[in-house]
């Protein structure tokens, strides 16, 4: 089983616009310190699925019928946009398996074109793709988002973002057994008070420690950490780590 992370950035992405900060002075001189829209591939076996569609040219980095579907954590703009140019496309149908969300984004459910949303995952169903069983768990945001444990091939990876902490069921239904890789959202440094919508670092490391997770990869990064991480990085956990575009786990 691999996971490919295709971005790792929070909804500004990294660089700002406009922002002077030293991360994002460096990412414009240093390509592969760019953050896009948060998004990752699972291949297990023959199974190829998309996590989040927030990448604007989802057409041209995947010809078609060279996935067999997403796997959709919310309908934020920034996790679900790429959706709006791919529904247009003919000759093939697309599942897109996420939370129930009567909003969902745009137009999508009145015009969804190639996109098949007949089949919205309940909190804790598991589902089996081939090799790949994928199982949903509900976070907490400001939408209806669901993180996905990936198990396959004698392995467990938990995909969680956007999240604010925990809820309890989802901590439990994750130290079960031994979780490999937990890659969680920590879109900021340390606060002062506890943070909304997203975890800070404080909250991503104490999901890490919950879960019991061998492994922690931070994701959902905003330029705030980025910078902060400049001076800090040491200070890290050893078995925590930043992820970056185009990592593969």
């Amino acid at each position: 089983m691999r996971l490919t992370l295709l971005g790792t950035g929070d909804a500004r992405q990294v660089p700002v616009y406009g922002c002077d900060c030293a991360a994002c002075g460096l990412a414009r001189s240093d390509e592969s310190l760019r953050r896009r829209p948060c998004s990752a591939l699972i291949e297990c076996g023959d199974q190829r699925w998309l996590i989040d569609s927030g990448l604007p040219d989802l057409t041209e980095r995947f010809p078609p019928r060279s996935f067999n579907g997403i796997l959709q954590t919310h309908y934020h703009a920034d996790h679900a946009q790429g959706l709006l140019h791919l529904r247009w496309g003919q000759g093939l149908i697309i599942p897109v398996h996420g939370p129930v969300d009567p909003e969902g984004l745009s137009d999508l459910y009145k015009h969804p074109g190639i996109l098949d949303f007949s089949q919205p995952f309940a909190e804790f169903e598991s589902r089996q793709f081939g090799e790949l069983t994928v199982t949903a768990l509900p976070l907490q945001h400001s939408k209806p988002t669901l993180g996905y444990l990936l198990e396959g091939q004698g392995r467990r990876i938990a995909y969680l973002t956007d999240t604010t902490g925990l809820p309890s069921a989802t901590t439990v239904w994750l130290q079960r057994e031994k979780l490999d890789v937990l890659v969680i959202d920590c879109s900021m440094p340390p606060q002062p008070q506890a943070p909304r919508n997203h975890n800070d670092l404080t909250l991503a490391l104490q999901c890490i420690d919950e879960v019991k997770a061998e492994q922690g990869v931070l994701t959902h990064v905003g330029h705030t950490l980025d910078a902060w991480l400049m001076q800090h990085r040491r200070e890290l956990p050893r078995h925590v780590t930043v992820g970056w575009d185009g990592r593969v786990i």
